[in-house]
C-alpha cells in the first residue's frame, strides 16, 4: 500500500520535512516514490511552512494512496491556503 507521509530532514533540533508518496515498509526516511512538497514547522520571516503539489497528491489519492494523519491535516491547510489566495 502507498502511504503519503512526512520524511524527517534538517539538523538537530531543527526539524525540516518532505512529504513523500512511499511504501508503507519503507523506513521513515528511507525510499520514497515521488517528492511531493516539504513543511517547515520552524519557518520564520519570509520562509514557505507548507508546499505542497495538490495535484501529484490528488493523483496519488485517486490510484488509492492512504494519508497520515499529519499530512491529512497539512493538505487541509493547503487548501484552504489556496482558496483564499
Amino acid at each position: 500500500m502507498v502511504k503519503i507521509r512526512l520524511s524527517r530532514g534538517g539538523a538537530k533540533k531543527r526539524p525540516f520535512y518532505h512529504i513523500v508518496a512511499t511504501d508503507h515498509r519503507n523506513k521513515r526516511d528511507g525510499r520514497s516514490l515521488e517528492r511531493l512538497g516539504y513543511f517547515n514547522p520552524i519557518a520564520s520571516g519570509n520562509d514557505k511552512r507548507l508546499e505542497l503539489d495538490l495535484a501529484r497528491v490528488q493523483h496519488w489519492v485517486d490510484h488509492g494512496a492512504q494519508l497520515s494523519d499529519k499530512v491529512a491535516l497539512l493538505l487541509k491547510e493547503a487548501t484552504a491556503t489556496k482558496a483564499a489566495a
